[in-house]
């Protein structure tokens, strides 16, 4: 395979040893709705590894410009991974080929009522990617180190279907990542701490 991929890997599978309380999630909001999703974090292999993100159209019905990990719903027949590679290849065209799966990671029930399973992979750096105007606008790579950095995150709240709710928020390159890719992050690092990463 290769350093990232075995490091990773070895991280991922400490890290998943045990339950973990603590973890983000808004299952509360979500008024009973659980609707299976799958999101990919594809790893790029730079020698400062980087991850994945798209940015949603404007013009989208549901989360318009919102920053997010390559996903959508887990359809019927598929697993988490299966759902997670094909919704990257339908909106990145990233071959499902490419991604050297891990695993997945803890499950992020949103206020909208979709369990989302996070599926780690990595990818090599330079794919000939191709956004699907219909479902991304844009997307760009954040430093792995950046997202699993806790510090690197701004603790926000809002009113939200009436209740105080709490979400992270940051800024990079001119994108604003938050609320669901946000969680997400923070549960991964809670599995996988960016500074036992020697990559």
């Amino acid at each position: 395979m290769s350093a990232l991929f075995d490091e990773l890997a070895a991280l991922y599978e400490k890290g998943h040893r045990e339950e973990l309380n603590g973890l983000l999630t808004d299952a509360e909001l979500a008024d009973g709705r659980a609707t299976p999703a799958a999101v990919l974090i594809a790893v790029v292999e730079h020698d400062a590894p980087t991850v994945l993100l798209t940015q949603r159209p404007t013009t989208m019905r549901d989360h318009p410009g919102q920053v997010a990990f390559p996903g959508g719903k887990i359809d019927p027949g598929e697993d988490a991974v299966a759902a997670a590679l094909r919704e990257a290849d339908e909106e990145l065209a990233l071959p499902r080929e490419a991604v050297r799966v891990i695993g997945t990671t803890d499950t992020y029930h949103t206020g909208t009522g979709f369990i989302v399973t996070p599926v780690l992979g990595v990818i090599e750096p330079g794919l000939p990617l191709v956004a699907n105007a219909d479902e991304v606008e844009a997307w760009f790579e954040v430093p792995l180190a950046t997202l699993l950095n806790p510090e690197c995150w701004t603790e926000r709240s809002t009113i939200w279907k009436g209740r105080n709710r709490r979400y992270l928020d940051m800024h990079y390159d001119g994108f604003r990542i938050w609320g669901v890719t946000a969680a997400i992050c923070y549960n991964l690092s809670r599995r996988i701490a960016a500074g036992k990463l020697r990559i």
